[in-house]
This record gives structure tokens, C-alpha cells and sequence, in this order.
């Protein structure tokens, strides 16, 4: 499962995570967001010897989605020593997260 973050423990675990970060910045109410999410449960799972996976309800923090430029949902942000390292806006393959994992993280 992917770890639930807010306004109040984001810098702690993504910016200062010592493996690279995968933070899904969605809401209950987003369609697309309700169908990455079992995505990006399994790829918590899958891939946690090499990133850490993240969903923050921009609904309930609005902080770090305004500090990132979020603009539309779901958005997936990769971090990597603290620094935004690729970005996607938008429902995306399973692949396609995996792909821009292998290639940043």
C-alpha cells in the first residue's frame, strides 16, 4: 500500500526519503484518480526496495499541491534527493509509471 502523506509530514517523507519518491496527488471525487489507485498500491508493493510510493487527498492539503504547481489530478511528481525529477499529468499505464521510475529513480 502506498503511504498516505499531508501538508505536515511531506518534507519528512519525501523530500528527506533517502530512496526516490512517487507521490499520486489525487482526491476521492477524480474518476481517473479512483482508477490509478489500485496502480499505484501494487506498485508500492512491487517496487519498494526502489522507491517509495506516496498518495496525498489534495483536497485535504493544499500546501504542498500549490508548492508543486499541481494543477490538474491525478498528478504522479518522481523526487529524488529532495528535487522534482520527472512529473505526469493525467490516468497512465502501469508501464508507463514503471518506465519513468527505471529511467529517474
Amino acid at each position: 500500500m502506498a503511504i498516505q502523506v499531508t501538508d505536515g509530514n511531506f518534507d519528512a517523507e519525501v523530500l528527506k526519503s533517502e530512496l526516490p519518491v512517487l507521490v499520486d496527488f489525487w482526491a476521492p471525487w477524480c474518476g481517473p484518480c479512483r482508477a490509478m489507485g489500485p496502480i499505484i498500491d501494487e506498485l508500492a508493493g512491487e517496487l519498494a526496495d526502489q522507491v517509495k510510493v506516496c498518495k496525498m487527498n489534495v483536497d485535504e492539503n493544499s500546501a504542498s499541491p500549490s508548492r508543486f504547481g499541481i494543477r490538474a489530478i491525478p498528478t504522479l511528481i518522481l523526487f529524488k534527493n529532495g528535487e522534482v525529477v520527472d512529473q505526469t499529468t493525467g490516468a497512465v499505464s502501469k508501464s508507463s509509471i514503471k518506465d519513468m521510475i527505471s529511467k529517474k529513480a
